[in-house]
């Protein structure tokens, strides 16, 4: 794997060199920046039912309703120059009861110099990272109500929200659509306690890259962030393939003990993608990855989105948490279906109901781990920028002792969505 980084990196650096890009002469034309910006949110009203020992302000508590603010975005952006753009995001996830304060904080802020349209080079603070499509997706065009969170493997362990700082490389040669990232992920300053965790050494450089081919209609590659679903608006069939690595990223104990084993994280994965107008004017939106995670023997993390409890009894802990990312293999499907648009209560509306799913084969557990997420999104004139979900989420419950699947519990939530530009 080394070698493949060192190789790569020599190439790119080649290529930057010697590109003949960098003597063409300059547009004669007077170039004008133009600032774009936008906000957009997601709001929660949510029924949860909760695992087992889960307390809310210090309260056992079975179920609960609350209302939240899912995701706030306000991305800002500007092509400076015909070479230079500049992109950022600011704002934040998860405020709720629990996290009251309206913390808001940059997510991006970075500028690509662009050499030709099969090299652009981009430095600053990201998403721009490789390894499956998911990991690199919009929030404001997801087509289930949540994003998969168990592809942003290493989200607020050593990054920002699944963003890090680094240096990246991309372009569209043909029907190939690259990436390949350096990343300096974030200092952990907890060390593992005997059970491999994320080590609290010095950061090693995180390399990750993924390839894509388009059969169809190009994506484009302007932003880090893919989308989820067009609808009726795109003919798109991809697949792709990519991986991390990053060397002693884990560990079983504090980095200063002497005693203490590093563990290289090495993830890989195999993904395709569609989105397909019908002839009947509805349209088609389908996903299918495999991904395995590589963190060391025994890894595994319970996480639960938006959580506001703390406690909990049993091996998933408080909340609506379940083991989510580990070391092992899953696959990953999306299928949904959206239908012309329609005239509901007086409003032009695409109604696309989806479902996703996730199944899991962890080492740590005895059974596998499989959650479902069922979900209906109402497109106010066919737009994400003004949308109503309703989900349902069910979630697998396993035994502290045993580790086997014992029960499952469901949440259900209903979303609204908007944008203002």
């Amino acid at each position: 794997m080394k070698n493949i980084i060192k190789g790569l990196s020599k190439w790119l650096l080649f290529v930057i060199l010697f590109s003949p890009i960098l003597g063409a002469a300059q547009e004669k034309e007077v170039f004008k920046p133009v600032i774009k910006w936008n906000l957009s949110g997601q709001i929660w009203l949510r029924y949860s039912d909760l695992n087992e020992g889960s307390e809310i302000n210090g309260e056992p508590t079975a179920s609960y309703t609350d209302i939240s603010i899912r995701r706030l975005r306000i991305p800002i952006s500007s092509q400076v120059t015909p070479k230079v753009f500049l992109y950022s995001i600011i704002g934040g996830n998860n405020y709720n009861m629990k996290n009251t304060e309206m913390k808001i904080g940059i997510l991006d802020l970075y500028a690509e110099y662009s050499f030709a349209k099969y090299l652009e080079v981009g430095l600053g603070k990201s998403g721009w990272q490789g390894l499956n499509r998911w990991n690199i997706r919009s929030s404001s065009s997801l087509m289930g109500l949540d994003s998969p969170l168990f592809s942003l493997n290493t989200v607020e362990k050593n990054d920002d929200l699944g963003r890090q700082y680094g240096v990246w490389f991309k372009g569209q040669v043909g029907k190939f659509d690259y990436r390949l990232t350096f990343n300096k992920p974030d200092i952990v300053t907890t060390a593992p306690n005997g059970a491999i965790d994320f080590a609290n050494n010095r950061p090693r450089i995180k390399t990750s890259s993924y390839v894509k081919y388009q059969f169809f209609e190009h994506e484009s590659n302007k932003s880090a962030y893919q989308v989820g679903t067009y609808m009726q608006n795109k003919k798109v069939f991809n697949i792709g393939a990519g991986f991390q690595y990053q060397e002693d990223a884990m560990s079983n104990g504090d980095a200063a003990d002497e005693n203490t084993e590093f563990y290289d994280m090495n993830h890989w994965a195999v993904d395709s993608f569609l989105n397909l107008p019908l002839a009947n004017d509805d349209a088609i939106t389908a996903y299918l990855g495999y991904y395995y995670y590589g963190f060391g023997q025994g890894y595994l993390r319970n996480v639960g989105a938006n959580n506001i409890t703390s406690g909990g009894g049993d091996f998933n802990g408080a909340g609506v948490a379940f083991p989510m990312i580990g070391t092992g293999g899953s696959i990953y499907m999306q299928f949904g279906y959206a239908f012309e648009k329609t005239k509901v209560l007086g409003e032009d509306m695409i109604i696309q109901p989806n479902i996703s799913i996730q199944h899991s084969n962890w080492d740590s557990l005895e059974d596998n781990m499989t959650v479902y997420d069922f979900n209906v999104n109402f497109m106010i004139n066919g737009k994400h920028s003004n949308k109503i979900s309703l989900g349902y989420q069910y979630r697998p419950l396993f035994d502290e002792n045993t580790l086997k699947q014992k029960d499952a519990k469901g949440m259900a939530v209903l979303q609204y969505q908007l944008a203002l530009k």
